[in-house]
């Protein structure tokens, strides 16, 4: 019987969905929203914010800032409120509103930047306010996600060996790229590995991430406005780019199923299954990282004014996974170079 003090102390590890029942292919779906939290984010969260503690850049007086379209928001929300700390979320108008009723419930401060910054859209205008505020006062404490190694290094030390531990006949691992903290640490850990594991990425169409032009991006969570500073290509093995209606169809035909998963799972869950059917694996050992869950989607992903008011009257006219389309692409590799990220109090980037 786990019995806690801290919110951030306890995090389900060891729960698995099999999908086989579900869509016929071979896929477990890690479960990573069952935490005070909500979302995989809370790993990073502590992994970041206890770095910053020990190296002294976290004190009393600070006050913790960062931008995010909504889970680490969260996930930070409940760590400050748990330690004392005072925290700015900085987001743009995709944030869902219940996440920004929650993370205003903890006591956090959330601003939403009204436009965008040409080159690099939201996320770009949303930095520059982080960077606006850390230049004005020193007392701010930037924790970067998209730079900060403790990002990655959460999922090095937590979730890849929990995956190992479960599946040490793994062949394929699905997962999400957003900052790409949690495929870069799984990747990492897995090259190191005794087995092969191949390592998919999962994108959105219209993030830039892996390349590409950019395009429209509804549901927050996956995909990026910028080259993510954390990603290392030579780590993936292949990347798949979802369209927002399948994640939408996905999300859909596994509620239909008892089973509520956020905009983000819906993504990985397509993208696995795609590849899946297209190469006709059934005896494969495959997992996929399912980041979060649909509770703070209700009014977008299950909001049916919402849907159709973006993706037209037809997007739920069939959910059946054979329907799913899927554009997938090997990943060109072209390492990342440069200094690590670190957190940053009173300076930007």
């Amino acid at each position: 019987m786990p019995v806690i003090s801290v919110p951030y102390a306890f995090n389900e590890e060891e729960l698995y969905v099999d999908l086989r029942s579900i869509y016929g292919h071979p896929l477990f779906l890690k479960c990573e929203g069952f935490n005070f939290a909500g979302s995989i984010k809370l790993k990073a969260a502590i992994e970041m914010v206890e770095t910053a503690e020990q190296e002294g850049v976290l004190t009393p007086d600070s006050i913790l800032v960062e931008s995010s379209s909504g889970n680490l928001g969260v996930a930070l929300s409940t760590i400050a409120a748990s330690k004392g700390y005072r925290f700015l979320c900085v987001t743009d108008s995709r944030c869902n509103l219940s996440t920004r009723l929650m993370m205003e419930a903890l006591g956090s401060q959330v601003h939403i930047v009204a436009g965008q910054e040409a080159n690099g859209g939201f996320l770009g205008a949303r930095i520059d306010y982080i960077r606006e505020l850390c230049a004005s006062d020193d007392r701010y404490v930037w924790l970067s996600q998209y730079t900060n190694p403790s990002n990655w290094k959460a999922h090095y030390r937590r979730t890849a060996p929990e995956i190992a531990r479960e599946f040490p006949g793994l062949d394929v691992l699905f997962v999400g790229a957003g900052t790409t903290g949690t495929l870069m640490g799984c990747a990492r850990y897995f090259r190191q590995w005794h087995q092969q594991v191949r390592i998919i990425a999962v994108d959105s169409v219209g993030s830039v991430a892996f390349g590409g032009e950019p395009g429209r991006r509804m549901i927050p969570g996956l995909g990026m406005s910028i080259r993510p500073p954390l990603l290392d290509e030579s780590y993936v093995d292949e990347v798949l780019r979802v369209e927002e209606a399948d994640t939408i169809r996905a999300c859909h035909y596994l509620a239909r199923h008892g089973f509520l998963f956020g905009g983000s799972t819906g993504t990985v869950v397509s993208g696995a299954m795609g590849w899946l059917a297209e190469h006709d694996e059934r005896e494969v050992t495959a997992v996929a990282i399912a980041p979060d869950l649909g509770d703070r989607y209700l009014d977008t992903v299950y909001q049916s004014n919402w849907l159709k008011g973006l993706y037209g009257d037809d997007v739920l006219s069939s959910d059946e996974p054979d329907t799913l389309s899927l554009a997938a692409s090997p990943s060109a590799v072209d390492a990342v170079t440069g200094p690590a990220g670190r957190p940053h109090r009173g300076r930007g980037l």
